[in-house]
C-alpha cells in the first residue's frame, strides 16, 4: 500500500495576525483578541508573538493577561474578516488538491497523495504553500507533513511559527513517542489525567500499553487513541464541499449575569432553543433527545441528558424538556454562569412515527404548526421579526452576539 501524503496547515496566531494586517499601527506591539469583558466572555482568544513573550496564554482571563502585560492591546474578534482569510487560504490549498478538510477557521487537512507527481513531495508542496500564504495573505502558517491525519496535525504543532515539520513512517517513534500523550489529537485533559494515574505519560507509553487495559480505563474510544499513538490512522481527508452527517445540533452562551432561579434558566434555554429549532428545520431533522451543560459560577461544568416523549423540532418542547431536566438534576448550591443545550438522537423529519396511547399528539401538532409559521416569518423578515413574548424583557443575554461557526472535525 502506497504511503499517503497528508498535510495539516495551521495559520499562526490567526485572529491576532489578521488584526495586525488590518491595523498595521499595532505591529510590533503585544496584542490579544479577546471576548467581551462586559458580557463576561472576557478570555484571550488569540495573541500576537509579542504578547506570547509575556507569557499570555489562549483561554486565560483578560485581567490575568493585563497583569502580565499592562500595555497589552485588546481587541474584540471580527469573525467576518477571519472567515474571509480562511476562504482565501483554502483557495491556495485548492491549487494542489481538491481534498481539503477544514478543522476550524484556521486549520485544514490536505491529502496530496495524488498531487506529488505534479508538484513534488509533501515537504516541497508544504514549503510552496507556506510561501504563498505569506506573500499573498501576509500571514504565516505552520505545516505538518505525514502519512496520516493525526500525525500531520501533531507535526504542525512541533515548530511554530512559519515552519514545516515532516513525520515519516520510519521515524515517527523517534520524533513523537517522547512527547506527552496530551499532544495527541483526541487526548484531552480528562483523558490525560486518567492515563497519567497509571503512569502513561508519553505517546510512547500509550503506544506500548496493553490495548485491553486502555479500553478498560477509557472505554471504546480508548482503542482509537491507542491506534493513533501507533501510527494507525486511516481516516480520510474529505473532498471539498463534503458535509459530514449531523449528529447533534447545539447552542450555548455565557450569561451577562449569574442566573439564580429556574425561571431565569428557562428563559435562557428558550432563547437558545430558537436557534437549535431553526437548525433542525434547516437540516430537516427532529430531536429525540436533549443534552444540557451547566457551568456554575465556579466554572465547574455539569452535563445531563434525557429522551423526549416525541421527536420534535419545536423550541418550546425542547425548552420544556431542558428545564424539567435541569430542575430534577441541578441543586442550586451555586449560581449558574453559562448554559448550553443540544438536540441529540436526531432522526429524519419525515421518518414515520409509531404513536402510543399516552402521547399528547394534539398538543405537539399545535406547537409544531405555530412554530412553523414563526420559522417562515423569520426566514422572510429576519431573526428578530417574531419571538416569544416572555423573551422581550431582560433575560441576562447580550442582545447583540456573534454565533461562531464550528467546522467539521475528523471524518471516518
Amino acid at each position: 500500500m502506497m504511503e499517503r501524503t497528508i498535510l495539516h496547515c495551521d495559520m499562526n496566531n490567526c485572529y491576532a495576525s489578521i488584526e495586525l494586517i488590518t491595523n498595521p499601527q499595532w505591529r510590533g506591539k503585544p496584542l490579544a483578541v479577546c471576548g467581551s469583558v462586559e458580557e463576561r466572555r472576557g478570555i484571550v482568544l488569540a495573541k500576537s508573538e509579542e504578547a506570547k513573550k509575556y507569557g499570555i496564554k489562549t483561554g486565560e482571563a483578560v485581567w490575568q493577561a493585563m497583569i502580565k502585560c499592562p500595555q497589552l492591546i485588546t481587541v474584540e474578534p471580527h469573525y467576518e474578516e477571519y472567515m474571509k482569510y480562511s476562504r482565501l487560504a483554502r483557495n491556495i490549498y485548492y491549487r494542489y488538491t481538491d481534498r481539503v478538510e477544514p478543522f476550524g477557521l484556521d486549520e485544514c487537512w490536505l491529502d496530496c497523495s495524488e498531487s506529488t507527481s505534479l508538484f513534488g513531495g509533501g515537504e516541497k508542496i508544504a514549503n510552496e504553500i507556506r510561501e504563498k500564504i505569506k506573500t499573498e495573505l501576509g500571514i504565516t502558517v505552520s505545516i505538518g507533513v505525514s502519512f496520516n491525519k493525526v500525525f500531520a496535525k501533531l507535526g504542525s504543532d512541533l515548530k511554530k511559527p512559519d515552519a514545516v515539520s515532516v513525520i515519516k513512517m520510519d521515524d515517527f517513534k523517534k520524533k513523537l513517542w517522547k512527547l506527552k500523550a496530551s499532544e495527541l489529537l483526541g487526548v484531552g485533559g480528562s483523558t490525560y489525567s486518567k492515563l497519567s494515574r497509571y503512569g502513561i505519560i508519553t505517546i510512547g507509553d500509550l503506544a506500548e500499553a496493553n490495548p485491553r487495559f486502555i479500553i478498560q480505563i477509557l472505554g471504546k474510544n480508548g482503542i482509537d487513541i491507542w491506534n493513533h499513538a501507533n501510527g494507525r490512522d486511516e481516516s480520510n481527508v474529505m473532498v471539498a464541499g463534503y458535509r459530514p452527517p449531523v449528529k447533534s445540533i447545539g447552542h450555548g452562551i455565557t450569561c451577562i449575569r449569574d442566573l439564580v432561579n429556574n425561571q431565569e434558566v428557562k428563559l435562557v434555554f428558550l432563547e437558545l432553543c430558537q436557534d437549535v429549532s431553526k437548525k433542525l428545520r434547516d437540516n430537516e431533522l427532529k430531536a429525540s433527545g436533549v443534552k444540557i451543560t451547566v457551568r456554575d459560577s465556579s466554572f465547574a461544568d455539569r452535563q445531563y441528558q434525557c429522551i423526549l416523549d416525541l421527536p420534535t423540532q419545536c423550541s418550546s418542547e425542547i425548552t420544556d424538556a431542558a428545564i424539567d431536566l435541569f430542575k430534577k438534576r441541578y441543586t442550586w448550591d451555586i449560581p449558574v454562569r453559562a448554559l448550553s443545550i443540544s438536540a441529540i438522537n436526531l432522526t429524519d423529519q419525515n421518518a414515520p412515527l409509531q404513536q402510543d396511547l399516552f402521547g399528547n399528539y394534539e398538543r405537539h401538532e399545535k406547537f409544531d404548526r405555530a412554530e412553523k409559521v414563526m420559522y417562515e416569518l423569520r426566514k422572510r423578515y429576519g431573526k428578530k421579526s417574531v419571538t416569544f413574548a416572555s423573551l422581550m424583557g431582560d433575560i441576562n443575554i447580550a442582545r447583540e452576539r456573534t454565533d461562531i461557526m464550528v467546522l467539521p472535525s475528523m471524518s471516518r
